[in-house]
């Protein structure tokens, strides 16, 4: 199936498809990624709740000092996942915030410099109609509409 992954890459912001590029190419970004996906998974919970229940119940008889030790070791390094990633996420924010001004500007000028063209021939239509010439491409002015200009009788 070829095109799809262009396909799905069309479908996200730059930023989302920049951001997944770079964080594929770094072998300690892609593990960081992998530990901290399933530290937030519910299989980590139940796998956390079999062992320690095991551990508890079936490797010591006063389980409370080494399991209590494993634990913290565990939430240390688990609160460093999570600040990885929330270091992650400001990161990706703050370049979409960055990709989505540049394009909010652009449309901005764009926008502007259409709202100024469309005055522009606003005001030589509305001009030519009240003098009643011909311009260049040879289309009358208001003389040549005669009966059609509202006001005027037949």
């Amino acid at each position: 199936m070829e095109g799809t992954e262009t396909e799905a890459e069309a479908r996200h912001h730059p930023v989302v498809v920049a951001h997944r590029t770079s964080r594929a190419a770094d072998a300690q970004l892609r593990v960081a990624d992998a530990i901290t996906k399933f530290a937030g998974s519910m299989p980590f919970v139940y796998l956390h709740a079999i062992a320690f229940t095991l551990w508890m119940l079936f490797v010591e008889a006063d389980p409370w000092p080494m399991l209590t030790l494993v634990v913290s070791l565990e939430a240390i390094f688990l609160s460093t996942f999570v600040m990885i990633g929330q270091n992650r996420q400001a990161e990706f924010q703050q370049a979409k915030a960055d990709h989505d001004f540049v394009e909010q500007e652009l449309e901005l000028k764009t926008n502007t410099e259409l709202t100024r063209a469309i005055h522009a021939m606003t005001t030589e239509l509305h001009r030519r109609l009240m003098s009643g010439t011909e311009d260049d491409s040879g289309l009358p002015g208001e003389a040549a509409l005669g009966d059609a200009t509202p006001g005027k009788g037949p």
